[in-house]
């Protein structure tokens, strides 16, 4: 027998500004206790420590994570110079320390070397698996952890505040999979001295931003109907980073079962220039028919095809 999965059905998408010191599972056990909603996850892991944009999806949003995850990541933190510590933040055992700090003329010179698509180990203490078992998970039974390393991109790396010589604080918008930890960590080794995250803010991700976060506690006082509902955003919001791509409705009822549908066919040369111009941009579209969503889906070859076809 199936069993019927509990709490209501809810679709789209709340930013949480998440606190300090609750992880992102955490945060989104709670968000989903307050809405009793039937299925929730977030879009991209943020560290204890950290505070800041946790998109959270809900129910048929789940499944574009994946697509609002992949756009790029803007974080503001601290690094404390002199302290290299076993998760690369302060939260972490101190391992080693270091009396010389960096000037700012010396921290501005390095910053190019951390920009662009560069090398990056990543923390020990993270949530890349290494044998099916999490990274971390290995690390906190002693066990030697061994990453290889991976191509990131840093957009930009800037230096905004250096308030004493223990400190410095950057802004940096970043692409997928890139770790501010390593970032301080490396910085750090190439100034001569160790350096860890001391303070770290995630301000947006992917579409999602910081003026458009609430709080937990905020989120709390509002109870659990209309006004906490004011908050969600559409599904298709985790989409705004993909072009859109405008169907019939015959050919959305097609699409959502499971139908290929080839779009180059007929008389209509502007749909034509269109999924043309859609194929050179990358060939992953949001669906969309009388102004909903139907399907994250791939255009090649002129034939539309679905990854993901969106129940609402």
């Amino acid at each position: 027998m199936t069993r019927k999965r509990r709490g209501r059905p809810l679709h789209g998408w709340l930013v949480l500004d998440k606190p300090q010191g609750m992880t992102s599972a955490q945060a989104v056990a709670a968000v989903r206790r307050h809405f009793d909603a039937a299925k929730a996850g977030h879009g991209g892991t943020l560290d204890p420590l950290a505070t800041g944009v946790l998109p959270i999806a809900f129910g048929e949003a789940t499944k574009t994570m994946a697509y609002a995850v992949a756009g790029r990541k803007t974080y503001r933190f601290s690094v404390r110079w002199g302290e290299r510590r076993e998760t690369d933040d302060v939260d972490g055992r101190l391992v080693e320390q270091n009396a010389h700090r960096p000037t700012e003329a010396e921290i501005r010179a390095a910053l190019p070397t951390f920009t662009g698509r560069i090398e990056q180990v990543p923390p020990a203490y993270s949530a890349i698996k290494i044998d099916g078992k999490r990274a971390y998970a290995r690390a906190r039974k002693a066990e030697v952890v061994t990453l290889a390393a991976r191509t990131v991109e840093v957009a930009s790396m800037t230096l905004i505040d250096v308030p004493d010589p223990d400190h410095a604080t950057f802004e940096v918008v970043c692409g997928k999979g890139t770790y501010m930890r390593s970032l301080a960590r490396d910085l750090g080794e190439a100034l001569g001295t160790s350096g860890c995250i001391a303070a770290l803010r995630r301000l947006a991700a992917g579409p999602f931003t910081e003026n458009r976060a609430i709080s937990l506690d905020y989120l709390t006082s509002l109870g659990h109907d209309a006004p906490a509902l004011k908050h969600l955003l559409p599904v298709e919001t985790g989409l705004d980073d993909i072009p859109a791509l405008a169907l019939t409705e015959e050919q959305a009822a097609r699409l959502r079962h499971g139908q290929a549908i080839q779009m180059l066919l007929g008389d209509d040369h502007r749909q034509a220039q269109r999924s043309t111009a859609f194929e050179k941009e990358g060939a992953v579209v949001c669906a969309m028919s009388a102004g909903r969503p139907v399907a994250v889906a791939r255009l090649a070859g002129g034939t539309l095809r679905a990854l993901r076809v969106l129940n609402l």
